[in-house]
């Protein structure tokens, strides 16, 4: 048996090289390849995929199991040669749940307290006092009450923010206040000062960070997206970061990445801009994860965050 790494990425990329080195630190005799030096393709029955060259994983005729190197697979079901009966596990650790956690409190608590403000001021060389509201009355609003949703938003609560969510279906955590379907939408929206995207991206949540949603938040509404880059439309963020209506917004992924050097983005002033870097997980952590999932894949136990392919996640 052979594991696969399959990835458009360099393989020397500096991530990749500590995934694989921690890889064969915790399992020496694992038969572990780089695409494209795939070897025989009868031997390879796993791949870890992260935005993979498209109508791949096709060729390898004993394949049995694939694994997203990511939170989220829509960089897996847009591949329209997928195998369909091949069971596909997103991977999720405590690492980089946490590293979630951390960047979307950080970005929270830089918008509450107005450091980017205070930073423009810095520039202007400026000594002026700006009045932050209490953590008490600045609701953050978390699209998506998945494995990470849910771990965002018990963090920030127990900061003493009050924290709300939406969801597809209903769901109940404590000390949150939780509401779901496109029907609540617009409830959720009105009392949010922050909004946190954390939704998978399927055909519906597509664009949902768009003109509608940003007209139902009240004006000054903080942004911050960590999904995926297609759940946000940039031409509306742009208008409504220009009439006030998004007071400022933290950005981590994009439509398309690497961000284009010309895009307007990089320079505009209300923008907190980072590389896809919200939660790329410790390859130590990692690799346990992996080898744990091969394991149980081996032996016939059930997946954990195998994903429904209906659904998209």
């Amino acid at each position: 048996m052979a594991v696969l790494i399959l990835t458009k990425i360099e393989p020397t990329d500096s991530w990749f090289v500590g995934l694989s080195a921690e890889l064969k630190k915790h399992k020496p005799d694992l038969d572990l390849r780089i695409w494209p030096e795939c070897g025989k393709r009868e031997e390879i029955e796993i791949v870890l995929v992260w935005w993979s060259p498209l109508g791949v994983m096709q060729i390898f005729p004993n394949l049995k199991l694939i694994i997203s190197l990511g939170a989220s697979v829509d960089h897996i079901l847009i591949d329209p040669d997928l195998p369909n009966s091949i069971p596909i596990v997103r991977l999720v650790s405590e690492g980089k749940t946490l590293q979630m956690a951390e960047y979307v409190t950080l970005a929270v608590l830089l918008f509450q307290r107005r450091f980017i403000e205070y930073q423009a001021l810095q520039r202007s060389r400026r000594w002026e006092y700006l009045p932050a509201p209490d953590a008490s009355s600045f609701t953050v609003g978390i699209l998506g009450l998945g494995i990470l949703g849910s771990m965002v938003a018990k963090k920030i609560t127990t900061l003493g923010f009050p924290v709300q969510g939406w969801s597809r279906t209903p769901k109940a955590i404590a000390g949150v206040n939780c509401f779901y379907g496109r029907e609540q939408l617009k409830l959720f929206l009105k009392i949010c000062r922050v909004i946190v995207c954390l939704l998978p991206l399927t055909p519906e949540t597509e664009g949902i960070l768009c003109h509608e949603t940003f007209s139902a938040l009240p004006p000054g509404t903080y942004l911050i997206n960590v999904g995926r880059g297609q759940h946000l439309v940039e031409a509306d963020l742009l208008s409504a970061l220009d009439s006030g209506q998004i007071a400022y917004a933290c950005l981590d992924v994009f439509d398309t990445e690497p961000l284009p050097k010309a895009h307007l983005f990089w320079s505009h002033p209300r923008i907190i801009l980072t590389p896809h870097i919200s939660a790329p997980g410790h390859p130590d952590d990692l690799a346990d994860c992996i080898l744990d999932t091969i394991d149980c894949s081996l032996s016939g136990k059930p997946l954990e965050y195998a994903i429904d392919r209906n659904q998209g996640y």
